[in-house]
């Protein structure tokens, strides 16, 4: 019987073992989860930021998915608000779990999280991949990006920093206090056993851990401006002339791309040039259409739907002629851009009535209003009758309309010696090639893509006094940094809004920007300092008060017995559960190693108050136990009491002790008397009560 009693105990503490080892396994496979939460919001926020900063290229995607799909839609936009949302979720799951873990708890997601978090990865690593592999060049916007921004950066992220020393400053005092705790109540054994449990050099470690990257990286930002390199931090006598403007395909935010109605839109905003694409018809006619087919820009699926895939240069003009070329830019779902402003109804009624135009159309508005005219000249498919001579064809046709030759600006490279002879007075414009081959070949302008300008700003284009072009420049901020970076002209889509900035977006002298940094530093390093010397201070406040209180309660306290001092030790060893015992044991008769009250003995009336003593606590466990929780005060002083109301009769009338000693066999079986029971089952009840007590009161600490 007694056997049994037993077992069931240890049984009931078996399964309390169970339940914190598989606790402590769940801890661990959430803290295994953790990198992956911090992956997604790194994943999640470089995309976002990657994509909005390419913003100015989302025609040019839109075009792209619609050459594979046939469907015009803002798919660049649903990519942006993807990435928002992702990028949101994360952040939020992020903050969330800061807060669980400020306050003291361990953030347990939920396995629909897990899931949705492991897909960011994967959707954020894809896309991530396409950028890396097919559009490289989008990481240089995001470079051009930064060499604008570098300074406001700067300043922000030493904003950032200054809140995050608030729970920085929290944890490496904290730490600090937990190590200068543990030292100063340790035994010299303790000591030893700390020595081999390294204790105190993971709390060091963990110090280390946060606190050193803090300060290297705010480091870092205090010395950062000596190697920013931004073009908008110049002397404003320094600063170059505005930019002037070539109208892409005319106005394309005004009115339809490649039509009269776009182009006297861009001449009315003030452009410098006309830029547009040539096209040969296959009667020999050049005329104006960007796309090889007539599918985005025309009506040909409503007149001729089988033919909409066949390549324009093989109609003749008086097909052409009779499309429409605007009726497509009034509907809402296949506007070109997501920032059109609405038209008015004259707009609305002109646009709608707009057809595809020759070169010549063009070439007159350009002589009549003086701009420069610069176009994409593409070469006739295969079996076109002007394949092989579409050059000359296209120079006799300018050269028959008597525009004044030097309002030509002639980019096609093929041929370019027949150009120079035919028509002298052209502007010859180069690509991006060598200084030696522009200069020999006489060519004192490029074209060239905006993104080049993440390589030394062109500097020496510039030296050599040759102008350069940049396409397509539609983002404020990049006509800024073109302005700043001494830049001539630029091709945009938006002149309307460009043509209204009076100076560059960011720019700032060194002498303000130097200003701003020595205060943002000085500022931050005063708040820092305070922020960590107050979480020091308040901790030395809050120590003092609970050591205080804690001799108080000492004193006015007659019968008295807190928990042992093996209480504060690791949760996971077997000396936490049973912490008023001592370490001789014994095996059971049922096979099981336990800890056995001895029998109760006639001869010795006077041990029940030595049998209590050892089970009052020791000063210094008095002091250990301020830095737990006043929250497990209560409780455990209503429970200490209920138990010894129960233990304390049963052990005055059957004067047992309570120090374990080792027993054979033969001594737990004598015939067991009413008054050997009772001495049992009481010492039982303790035993079980008190290990209920530490058993929940870790749990609730683990919680």
């Amino acid at each position: 019987m007694e056997c049994v009693e037993w077992d069931e105990v240890m049984d009931g503490q078996g399964l309390i073992m169970e339940d914190l080892v598989a606790m402590a396994g769940s801890l661990m496979r959430e803290q295994l989860f953790y990198p992956f939460l911090i992956f997604s919001f790194l994943f999640s926020v470089t995309l976002l930021f990657v994509w909005i900063e390419t913003s100015n290229e989302y025609f040019g995607f839109d075009w792209v998915i619609f050459l594979g799909t046939g469907y015009w839609f803002f798919w660049s936009i649903v990519l942006l608000s993807l990435f928002g949302i992702l990028a949101a979720y994360c952040t939020l799951l992020v903050v969330l779990a800061f807060l669980l873990v400020w306050e003291g708890y361990e953030p347990n997601l939920h396995w629909s999280h897990k899931i949705l978090v492991l897909l960011v990865i994967l959707i954020c690593s894809f896309f991530l991949w396409i950028l890396c592999k097919y559009w490289q060049e989008r990481w240089m916007t995001a470079g051009l990006s930064l060499q604008i921004f570098a300074p406001y950066v700067h300043l922000s992220s030493i904003t950032v920093m200054v809140i995050l020393s608030w729970p920085v400053g929290f944890y490496l005092i904290h730490l600090e206090e937990e190590a200068r705790i543990r030292r100063y109540k340790m035994t010299y054994y303790d000591r030893e056993r700390t020595k081999r449990c390294n204790i105190l050099t993971k709390l060091r470690a963990l110090q280390v851990a946060i606190g050193l990257p803090f300060f290297l990286i705010l480091l870092c930002l205090y010395v950062m401006p000596l190697g920013i390199y931004s073009p908008c931090i110049q002397e404003e006598g320094k600063l170059g002339p505005k930019p002037d403007f070539f109208g892409h395909r005319g106005a394309p935010m005004l009115g339809p791309e490649n039509t009269m109605m776009s182009f006297e839109k861009a001449v009315e905003q003030g452009a410098y040039g006309l830029e547009s694409d040539v096209q040969l018809s296959y009667d020999q006619m050049p005329f104006l259409m960007h796309d090889n087919d007539l599918r985005r820009t025309t009506n040909i699926r409503e007149v001729l739907p089988n033919a909409s895939f066949t390549h324009a240069s093989f109609f003749k003009w008086s097909f052409l002629s009779t499309l429409n070329a605007g009726k497509w830019f009034v509907q809402s779902r296949l506007k070109p851009f997501y920032k059109m402003k609405p038209l008015s109804k004259a707009d609305r009624e002109k646009a709608e009535n707009q057809t595809i135009p020759k070169l010549t159309d063009l070439l007159e508005l350009a002589q009549k209003e003086k701009k420069f005219v610069i176009f994409d000249l593409n070469a006739p498919p295969q079996k076109h009758p002007l394949r092989n001579t579409f050059i000359r064809h296209v120079v006799s046709v300018i050269l028959d309309s008597k525009i004044e030759q030097h309002l030509i600006f002639w980019l096609p490279n093929f041929d370019r010696q027949y150009v120079r002879n035919a028509a002298p007075g052209f502007q010859q414009v180069g690509r991006l090639f060598s200084i030696e081959r522009l200069t020999k070949e006489n060519i004192s302008r490029i074209n060239v893509d905006y993104k080049r300008l993440f390589h030394n700003g062109l500097r020496d284009y510039k030296a050599a006094n040759i102008k350069i072009n940049l396409y397509i420049v539609n983002e404020p901020w990049l006509y800024s940094l073109a302005w700043c970076c001494r830049i001539h002209s630029v091709t945009t889509d938006n002149i309307h809004i460009l043509s209204q900035l009076t100076q560059p977006y960011f720019f700032m002298t060194p002498g303000y920007y130097m200003f701003m940094w020595l205060l943002m530093d000085s500022v931050s390093a005063v708040l820092i300092i305070t922020i960590f010397y107050f979480h020091w201070w308040r901790q030395r406040k809050k120590e003092m008060f609970n050591n205080a209180s804690i001799h108080t309660d000492t004193k006015s306290s007659n019968l008295s017995i807190k928990p042992p001092f093996r209480v504060m030790e690791s949760p996971w060893t077997l000396a936490a559960l049973y912490p008023a015992l001592t370490k001789s044991t014994k095996k059971h008769p049922c096979s099981r190693h336990l800890l056995v009250v001895p029998k109760k003995k006639a001869s010795e009336p006077e041990q029940v108050k030595e049998a209590i003593k050892p089970l009052m606590p020791h000063e210094d466990a008095v002091r250990q136990l301020a830095s737990t929780k006043k929250s497990f005060e209560p409780m455990w002083d209503a429970a200490r009491e209920d138990t010894f109301q129960t233990a304390l009769p049963s052990l005055k009338m059957n004067k047992p002790t309570v120090s374990s000693i080792e027993i054979s066999q033969s001594e737990t079986e004598p015939e067991n008397t009413p008054n050997s029971k009772s001495s049992q089952e009481s010492s039982l009840i303790m035993f079980s009560t008190t290990s209920s007590i530490f058993s929940s009161e870790l749990l609730s600490k683990k919680n």
